[in-house]
C-alpha cells in the first residue's frame, strides 16, 4: 500500500521560520488545514506546533479540531451553506462571509446558541471568487454591524484562487482603504485586515506589504515552502514536509509506443504516436497508486530520471529508461507533491498516512 509521510521536524522548521517573520512584523496568523482533510494524525502534529488559530473550509474538519483542542480559535473560510449554519456556530469561532441573508441566519443561530460569532467580510478584489463588491461595502456593513450575536472582526480578500489574479501592493492598499472608510463612517475599529495568504508572503519578504495588512492565513507555504510568484522554495524552508512512497508492482521492458487500434482511454485522453519511437523499448514500472488518489501531473519524482507516463484508476505507470538504478518489483519510489496532489492523497482512504521524525 502507498504511504503519505509527514516529516514533523521539517514541519516544525517551516513553522518556526514563518512565525518568526510574522512576529517581526506584528502580524497575526493562522494555519489553513484544509489540506489535512480532517486527518487526526496530521492535525495533531499541526496543533502541536503551538498555533492558536486554525482555518478550514470544511466544518467537519473544524469539529475534529475542536474535539482535539477546544481552545484553538477555529475559522471557517468560505461562505456558509444554510444547512451548515448550526454546526458553523457550534464549531467555528470565526467565518468568512459575503451574503447578507446568510449573516442574518448566523445571527439568529448565534443568539439561539448564546454565542457571539465573529465574521470577516470578504471583498472582491479581482479574482472573481467570493467577495462583496467594493462599491456595495458600506451599505453591506450598515446592515451587518448591529446584528445580535455577530461581531465583525475583519475585512479580507482572496487572490490567486480561481483566475490566478495575484496580490499587489496597490490591491492591498485598496483593501486597507476599504477598512479605513468603514472605520471612519461607523466610528468603530476593525481589528483585522486579512489580506495575507501564502501567495502574499513574497510581498512581505520584499517589503511591499502595506502596514495596514495585519492578518495572514497560511497553508501552502507552511507545508511546501513555496514562493508562488517564482515557483521556487523560500530560502531557509523545506519543500518536502510531505512525501509519497509507493511500491513497484510490475517492472518489464516494453515497447515505447502502444500497438493496435486506439481510441480515448477511460479518462477521455487520446494519444498521438511518435513514429521515431517505433522499435524502441524502455523499462516501465507500475506503481500501486492511481487516479482515485492523485492526478499524475501533481507528482514530482525524487529520482529525476523517472518519467511519469500516466495513470488509470488504481495504477500509475512510470518510465525508467534503461533502469540504470536496477529497480525491481517490491522497491519503493519516492515522490514530492504539488499542493493539489497532496490534497487528493490526503482525501484518499486508500493511502496510509504516517508521521516520521
Amino acid at each position: 500500500m502507498a504511504v503519505l509521510k509527514l516529516c514533523k521536524e521539517k514541519l516544525h522548521h517551516n513553522y518556526q521560520h514563518l512565525d518568526k517573520v510574522f512576529k517581526q512584523h506584528n502580524i497575526d496568523w493562522g494555519i489553513v488545514t484544509k489540506l489535512m482533510c480532517g486527518n487526526e494524525l496530521f492535525i495533531k502534529e499541526v496543533l502541536a506546533l503551538g498555533i492558536k488559530e486554525i482555518h478550514d473550509s470544511r466544518v467537519t474538519n473544524l469539529k475534529v479540531i475542536k474535539q482535539i483542542a477546544p481552545d484553538v480559535q477555529t475559522v471557517y473560510i468560505k461562505p456558509a451553506p444554510k444547512k451548515s449554519i448550526p454546526d458553523i456556530i457550534q464549531y467555528a469561532d470565526v467565518s468568512f462571509q459575503t451574503e447578507l441573508d446568510i449573516i442574518r441566519l448566523l445571527s439568529d443561530e448565534a443568539v439561539r446558541q448564546q454565542k457571539v460569532h465573529k465574521i470577516i467580510i470578504m471583498i472582491e478584489m479581482g479574482d472573481l471568487r467570493e467577495g462583496v463588491m467594493g462599491d456595495e461595502l458600506v451599505d453591506f456593513y450598515a446592515n451587518v454591524f448591529e446584528l445580535p450575536g455577530i461581531s465583525v472582526i475583519g475585512l479580507g480578500a482572496n487572490f490567486n484562487c480561481l483566475h490566478g489574479v495575484m496580490p499587489t501592493q496597490d490591491k492591498l492598499i485598496q483593501l486597507c482603504l476599504y477598512t479605513q472608510i468603514i472605520e471612519a463612517k461607523f466610528n468603530i475599529k476593525i481589528p483585522w485586515v486579512s489580506g495575507g495568504t501564502s501567495v502574499t508572503i513574497p510581498l512581505l519578504f520584499n517589503h511591499l506589504l502595506p502596514k495596514g495588512v495585519n492578518h495572514f492565513r497560511v497553508g501552502e507555504a507552511l507545508f511546501f515552502g513555496l514562493n508562488l510568484f517564482t515557483g521556487e522554495t523560500f530560502e531557509g524552508m523545506h519543500h518536502d514536509v510531505l512525501e509519497l512512497e509507493t511500491e513497484i508492482i510490475e517492472l518489464t521492458e516494453k515497447p515505447m509506443i502502444p500497438s493496435g487500434m486506439m481510441t480515448e482511454n477511460p479518462s477521455g485522453e487520446s494519444f498521438e504516436i511518435d513514429e521515431t519511437l517505433y522499435g524502441k523499448t524502455s523499462h516501465r514500472a507500475i506503481l500501486d497508486v492511481g487516479l482515485l488518489d492523485i492526478n499524475p501531473k501533481f507528482l514530482l519524482p525524487k529520482d529525476e530520471s523517472l518519467n511519469v507516463i500516466g495513470a488509470s484508476s488504481d495504477m500509475l505507470v512510470v518510465e525508467l529508461g534503461e533502469n540504470l538504478q536496477n529497480y525491481k518489483v517490491g522497491d519503493v519510489l519516492h515522490f514530492n507533491l504539488r499542493y493539489m496532489g497532496a490534497l487528493s492523497i490526503l482525501n484518499s482512504r486508500y493511502i496510509s498516512k504516517e508521521v516520521v521524525d
